[in-house]
């Protein structure tokens, strides 16, 4: 897990040193990107909301704390082309737990248990703070993995079951193909200094479930 700390949007030292008035373009660029990205916070222009609806209908609701997430109405303003993978460090309840305290400052849309029962805290269409970087979170979702990277025998095939139904899910609603490009680990993240899932994630098993359980889903229709 990450927070939104990481690639920040704004001028940096090396822009203004390049010009002032190239660093005033590039801002008002910037500026522009966010305001047409932002059309849906007008009145009237927000998708009704329901508390605890679930984007995976096999999942729990159990809402994480909101300063770990940021409103957002994806796809319309960032389009979701990626699912990272992480591994808690720590049992199930520890993932909920921290998701559920505001100081900690990062949460995963999703957490999958040892026997394949998943949990979403946060819906696909806000930014979960989770991969460490700012166009990481605003382009993906994440999925949370109770265990240890250092322990193989915590990756059971339960789990790895229950977060290939997830993934396969997530990838059908939102047309991500299902490859090591597009499901990555939150060690591939840039600018991470997070190692999981670690060696021990069997990939080429995991994404042959995905593939496997994506066969079963209906087609995607937009």
């Amino acid at each position: 897990m990450g927070s939104e700390n990481g690639k920040k949007r704004g001028v940096g030292r090396r822009a203004v040193l390049l010009g002032g008035g190239a660093a005033v373009v590039g801002t008002a660029v910037l500026a522009r990107e966010e305001l047409a990205r932002a059309w849906w916070r007008l009145p009237g222009m927000e998708k009704p909301r329901t508390d605890g609806e679930l984007d995976h209908a096999a999942a729990e609701w159990t809402a994480a704390h909101q300063a770990n997430w940021r409103r957002a109405d994806r796809p319309d303003d960032y389009r979701i082309d990626r699912v990272v993978i992480h591994v808690v460090q720590g049992s199930y309840a520890t993932a909920l737990k921290v998701f559920r305290n505001p100081l900690h400052g990062a949460a995963a849309h999703y957490v999958v248990r040892k026997d394949g029962h998943v949990a979403q805290m946060i819906r696909e269409l806000d930014v979960a703070f989770h991969a460490g970087n700012r166009d990481m979170n605003e382009r993906s979702v994440g999925i949370e993995h109770e265990g240890f990277v250092d322990r193989p025998a915590d990756f059971t095939a339960e789990m790895y079951a229950g977060s290939a139904r997830l993934a396969a899910d997530i990838c059908r609603r939102h047309g991500i193909p299902v490859d090591r490009e597009h499901i990555i680990g939150h060690v591939e993240v840039e600018g991470t200094d997070h190692t999981d899932p670690g060696p021990h994630w069997d990939w080429d098993r995991y994404l042959t479930l995905v593939r496997k359980e994506l066969t079963k889903l209906p087609a995607r229709t937009s």
